[in-house]
């Protein structure tokens, strides 16, 4: 394994897998005794950094969510799991109500929901202090300003390490930061985005944005974190939920002439290392001029074991070069 450090302040900075272990769907659509397997394994092999929300995963089992940070909590305590594994949460998109959705209903980012949820995570987590927390999703109806204090409170009582956002445009992450700097308070340090080696469209419209969708990596945020290197990146669904092993998954925003041309390449270096093409976005993701950890799901250990034997792969220069280059 290999691994880097999240956060700045040696009071909360964190050393951390380069490769993140998703547990949105244990519980629900991955039963706990997987899930434990699954755990078991990538601690086994040196993995540090685990990722769950409040709300996974409501949608599956018609609940407010909770359940991924239940079994998290079980599975921690029945192997005696400390304060080595950086087990990090998201709040702000729990629905209020059962059979409810976070767009129309989703429990926001005010101070007090702040307080209250992170609360509740760290009783189904059954930790003292959660190591890294995001703001999940943004609340249109809560100024960024109470939200950064928010955040900052639950920091200064002890009971939250370091900050992090995700789904927020890129202006809404400067202006928190710029917020929190201006009056000496904590503010984010850790993205958390999708990306991946296909580029995705984002001029089409979604659930949330009449302007495009907003939680993906795109070269706003890549300049900003260039600007700001000691910022660190999580990519969620790196490998776009199976669509480089099914390509009918990858569905009409990966529909334009970039795709099959980088396709191509992924295959060239794909055939040239022996490795899979899941492996190969693995080891491009990781080894970045501007390094991202991945955040990878499993449903099962061998799915797990090919992400895990991506973290030993090294790209050549030239490999990388032709898999940037292609256009």
């Amino acid at each position: 394994m290999k691994y880097r450090q999240i956060g700045s302040n040696p009071a909360n900075s964190r050393t951390v897998s380069v490769l993140c272990l998703g547990a949105m769907l244990f519980g629900t659509r991955t039963d706990e005794d997987t899930a434990y397997a699954i755990l078991d394994r990538y601690t086994e092999a040196g993995g540090t950094f685990v990722d769950t929300a409040n709300n996974y995963a409501y949608w599956l089992d018609d609940s407010q969510g909770g359940v991924s940070e239940e079994v998290l909590g079980r599975w921690r305590r029945s192997r005696g799991i400390g304060d080595e594994i950086t087990i990090a949460t998201k709040l702000g998109a729990r629905p209020r109500a059962h059979g409810t959705g976070w767009i129309e209903n989703g429990d926001g980012l005010s101070a007090e929901n702040i307080r209250i949820a992170s609360e509740q995570s760290r009783e189904r987590l059954g930790m003292d202090r959660i190591p890294l927390l995001y703001a999940h999703v943004r609340d249109r109806a809560t100024p960024l300003a109470e939200t950064v204090e928010g955040f900052a409170a639950v920091v200064a009582d002890g009971t939250v390490g370091l900050l992090g956002v995700s789904n927020h445009w890129a202006w809404q992450v400067e202006r928190s930061r710029a917020i929190a700097a201006a009056a000496g308070l904590p503010g984010y340090e850790v993205l958390q985005y999708s990306h991946s080696y296909l580029r995705r469209r984002t001029d089409r419209p979604d659930a949330t944005h009449e302007e495009g969708p907003v939680g993906f990596v795109g070269g706003e945020l890549l300049t900003y974190l260039r600007e700001e290197p000691q910022l660190a990146m999580v990519a969620y669904s790196p490998l776009l939920g199976g669509g480089y092993t099914s390509e009918d998954r990858l569905g009409p925003d990966f529909d334009h002439a970039g795709t099959p041309v980088r396709l191509a390449a992924l295959d060239e270096v794909a055939k040239e290392t022996g490795a899979t093409r899941n492996q190969v976005v693995l080891a491009w993701l990781i080894g970045a001029e501007i390094p991202v950890i991945p955040l990878v799901g499993a449903s099962s250990v061998a799915q797990l074991d090919e992400s895990l034997a991506a973290v030993d792969l090294e790209l050549t220069a030239e490999q990388r070069a032709r898999l940037d280059g292609a256009h």
